[in-house]
């Protein structure tokens, strides 16, 4: 599926034909829908299909007359795996109009079309591009704090915990910082050579744009950074947590073995079928009873005295 999108100072409008200034969106296409769209816009194939593989990382390639700037950008899962990932978005820079294609829908590319972004306009390539940057950059952003709450959620359940669930949802989030490490430290990379790439100009009004995007990235990678040690940090101390309150448990069951054990030998003596002791007293029960009683209670007296329970 592609869409053809023009905004300048008005509305974003959709368009049935390519114009000058024109905005090229493009979201898992087939095959067929791939080499219409390279012949219409005369764009090399491996630059429309490089960024539908989820695996290619952040870079610069430039053929012809046209710059591919593959940027690695965040996106939600969902909550039955690793809840936040990342996938390329494939951006090419023409002679008069961009495209943007991936596999996915990301939501930063809804947020244009959607008319949540304000002041971007089409017609000036470079500043849309860096505008898709800064989307980004805050998307990182928004994610890594909601990452940063879901952990603090967990932590709460963990002081408690003797299964390994949580554990395994603290788990699930490292990984998610892991993808974000590594996808923010390949984008810097990149955004940081495009500025040295002839074909991609930037004009005096865009520097403060592309410095508030190094600003973003570099911001960004850093709180990912930190959220990963104490990620790591966290799921260190809660592992010897968990491990110390099974151990609690279970001395707690094995003090209950202990105190019950004792009651439960006298009167299983008791139940033998040969001659026993006080076996014909009137009180023979109440006596083994008052017995087992002070036998249970002497055993937690030990117990408490020596802090095993």
């Amino acid at each position: 599926m592609f869409q053809i999108f023009y905004k300048d100072d008005g509305n974003l409008r959709q368009l049935r034909n390519i114009q000058p200034g024109a905005w090229v969106n493009i979201t898992a296409p087939s095959g067929a829908e791939l080499e219409a769209i390279s012949k219409l816009l005369n764009i090399p194939l491996s630059m429309l299909t490089d960024p539908l593989d989820e695996d290619e990382r952040a870079r610069i390639e430039i053929e012809d007359d046209y710059l591919l700037i593959l940027l690695r950008v965040p996106y939600f899962v969902g909550e039955e795996e690793v809840p936040f990932k990342t996938v390329p978005l494939g951006i090419i820079y023409g002679k008069d109009f961009v495209v943007t294609v991936g596999a996915r829908n990301p939501a930063i590319i809804q947020d244009f079309i959607q008319g949540r972004v304000k002041n971007f306009v089409t017609t000036n390539r470079e500043r849309f591009i860096f505008q898709i940057f800064y989307r980004a950059a805050l998307l990182f952003l928004n994610y890594l704090k909601e990452i940063n709450i879901r952990s603090h959620e967990i932590e709460q359940e963990l002081q408690h915990a003797v299964s390994n669930t949580e554990l395994i949802r603290l788990q699930l989030l490292e990984k998610s910082l892991v993808f974000f490490t590594t996808s923010l430290r390949s984008d810097e990379i990149m955004i940081g050579r495009l500025a040295n790439i002839k074909q991609f100009k930037v004009s005096e009004d865009d520097e403060d744009l592309f410095a508030d995007v190094s600003v973003e990235y570099r911001q960004a990678l850093e709180m990912a950074n930190v959220y990963s040690n104490i990620l790591n940090g966290m799921m260190n101390t809660f592992a010897s947590i968990i491990s110390n309150n099974l151990n609690l448990v279970m001395r707690i069951l094995t003090s209950l073995t202990v105190i019950l054990m004792l009651p439960t030998l006298l009167t299983s003596m008791y139940g033998m079928n040969v001659a026993l002791p006080m076996q014909k007293h009137p009180y023979a029960f109440f006596i083994v009873m008052g017995a087992s009683v002070i036998l249970a209670i002497f055993a937690i007296t030990v117990m408490i005295k020596k802090r095993w329970i």
